[in-house]
């Protein structure tokens, strides 16, 4: 059993629905063409889902799974210049994502509305990596 399978075999109190939306934007990162999605678990604090480009900047998005009071919740994250948000639902996290400024969204539920938002902003992210479900890998920065 990997360590993933173990951590979500050991989540079963989910009142909130927020193991159902990790596992919506955990399927959303691995159908990103060319990226490798790796679990990074750091317990007790986070564990965290990163989507990695084949070259450039080191992740696309990062998936946290952390708790507040008991009550666990994501927090996802993306570099500031790779995502809108045009409902401005996330938070501008300055050198917050690798020391770059970040853009986080707080998913305290499995709210489709909410989970479907963070979902489309994956989707953009890969595509300012020139990353789809479809397409190969195009160019990337690699000074970042």
């Amino acid at each position: 059993m990997s360590e993933l399978d173990a951590f979500l075999a050991d989540w079963q109190d989910d009142p909130n629905g927020v193991k159902a939306a990790f596992m919506r934007l955990r399927s959303a990162l691995e159908s990103l063409n060319e990226a490798t999605v790796s679990f990074v678990p750091r317990p007790p604090a986070t564990y965290s889902l990163r989507a990695e480009p084949p070259r450039g900047r080191p992740v696309i998005a990062m998936v946290d799974v952390a708790s507040l009071d008991g009550e666990r919740f994501l927090s996802v994250c993306f570099y500031a210049d790779t995502i809108t948000d045009p409902e401005e639902r996330g938070d501008l996290i300055p050198d917050g994502l690798l020391s770059k400024d970040g853009y986080c969204f707080d998913l305290e539920s499995g709210d489709d509305d909410s989970v479907s938002y963070v979902e489309a902003r994956i989707f953009e992210a890969a595509a300012s990596f020139s990353l789809s479900e479809d397409d190969s890998c195009a160019e990337v920065d690699d000074n970042d």
